[in-house]
């Protein structure tokens, strides 16, 4: 009994670690709360009641996703979801297929995979020996995570060819086109092209549509990786950014970013059925028994690369049936609207800086706090020095005072700068305020 009221007490005191009323100072044993309002440092935040039961109710089951004798309804469940979102891309229910991975690294490995398997199926028993020297082509505003996906698979981070961006961030189709030809002159072969959907920095949507459409004149394989903005499909007034998804060849989808799914939650969507399954089967015969009394292709486990697999679905299942798609559109026109408040904050106090004018797309907004000291200063590279130092000071007093938290980075030429996220459906717009009086009260005398 003494064990139970222990473990009992133990529940409570984290609970309202996580839960309390600040983000939790620098303490040695204090714990960052990432659902708190104020908590705005990475792409995913924010804590859902029922996504955080639909966690519980997983870890109670303790079952494992590779076969359908041992998790059956969230087999069912993971084929269900995954066709909705296939429906909401655009592709028909019936050609495509899918899994749930442990995160978008993952998925963009898969995706990368199985575009390499679909152009060259010798490649799973030969090797990359057996293939000439192929070319992959991502924008310079990707995420880093395609290299790494090069890396594992035996591409090499060299074969990963950059591509420019305008100001704004978008991939310059002319240039994407310009480095297809020019790879192929210098005798590579051109495969695979990912564009993105809303980038990491400055949550930017690549020109799907004329980015289709030279992957369709060189007969390249075209992903989306819309791991951060492929929640904004759910709502009417913002999916138009995404326009030409649908002629993707695969999709990267991570509900736990803006659609505030607990971690971990990222969907890999392709449009091909069968080929996940063919790319990555090795029919372990002591799991994977065809003379089964089911039908053995609700197996799921051999068209991944993991044997073990979490139960990533049930979480979003359970979300999905209470909010309702409606309820992730209200969510999501919310925080975006959250960020054109600021943005339109920003452009009339005179100590901030937006890192470009434009109107965000998604809920990224890019910024300079400028102190008192620099505010009348040259702009000369002297300025820029100073300034980049300020972002970092910021923060770490903010750590230091517990009460909110912001990411910052540089990019390019560009001094540090604050890269502000909403994700979660708990922020208001006077948490914004908060967040810009708390950088003028610990930024003024820097």
């Amino acid at each position: 009994m003494w064990s139970g009221v222990r473990c009992h007490t133990s529940i409570i005191v984290t609970w309202r670690l996580f839960l309390g009323d600040g983000l939790g100072a620098a303490a040695p044993r204090s714990q960052q709360k990432s659902g708190h309002p104020r908590y705005f440092n990475q792409l995913s935040s924010g804590l859902d009641i029922i996504g955080l039961a639909g966690e519980w109710l997983t870890a109670t089951a303790n079952t494992n996703m590779f076969t359908y004798e041992i998790a059956p309804v969230f087999i069912a469940m993971e084929e269900i979801v995954l066709k909705k979102m296939q429906e909401i891309i655009g592709w028909g229910e019936n050609e495509a297929d899918g899994i749930f991975s442990p995160g978008g690294t993952i998925s963009n490995l898969y995706s990368l995979q199985a575009a390499r398997y679909k152009y060259f199926p010798l490649v799973k028993t030969k090797g990359m020996a057996a293939l000439p020297q192929i070319a992959v082509f991502t924008s310079e505003q990707s995420h880093y995570s395609f290299r790494k996906a090069a890396s594992v698979l035996g591409i090499g981070t060299d074969n990963v060819i950059a591509v420019k961006c305008d100001e704004r961030g978008k991939m310059i189709p002319s240039d994407l086109e310009d480095k297809i030809q020019k790879a192929e002159r210098q005798g590579q072969h051109p495969f695979y092209v990912s564009a993105t959907a809303g980038t990491t920095v400055f949550g930017a949507f690549d020109p799907l549509v004329s980015i289709a459409d030279i992957c369709k004149r060189y007969g390249l394989w075209m992903h989306v990786d819309a791991a951060w903005g492929g929640g904004l499909l759910l709502s009417k007034k913002h999916r138009h950014k995404l326009n030409g998804i649908e002629r993707a060849n695969s999709v990267t989808w991570n509900p736990h970013k803006i659609m505030g799914v607990p971690l971990q939650c990222s969907a890999i969507l392709i449009w091909q059925k069968g080929l996940l399954q063919s790319c990555n089967e090795q029919c372990a015969d002591y799991l994977f028994q065809m003379d089964k009394h089911y039908d053995t292709s609700y197996d799921t486990g051999d068209k991944t690369i993991q044997c073990g697999r979490h139960v990533d679905v049930f979480k979003f299942w359970l979300m999905w049936k209470a909010k309702g798609t409606c309820g992730f559109e209200l969510q999501i026109n919310k925080i975006l609207e959250l960020a054109e408040y600021l943005y339109n904050k920003l452009k009339s106090k005179p100590n901030f800086e937006l890192v470009f004018h434009d109107k965000p797309e998604c809920t990224n907004v890019c910024f300079w706090y400028i102190p008192p000291s620099l505010e009348h200063a040259p702009r000369d590279e002297e300025w820029n020095a100073k300034l980049h130092k300020v972002a970092p000071q910021i923060k770490a007093r903010m750590m230091e005072e517990g009460t909110v938290m912001v990411g910052y980075q540089p990019q390019g030429d560009k001094p540090n700068f604050f890269r502000m996220v909403i994700s979660n459906p708990a922020s208001k717009k006077s948490d914004i305020d908060f967040l810009l009086e708390e950088m003028e009260r610990l930024g003024k005398d820097l």
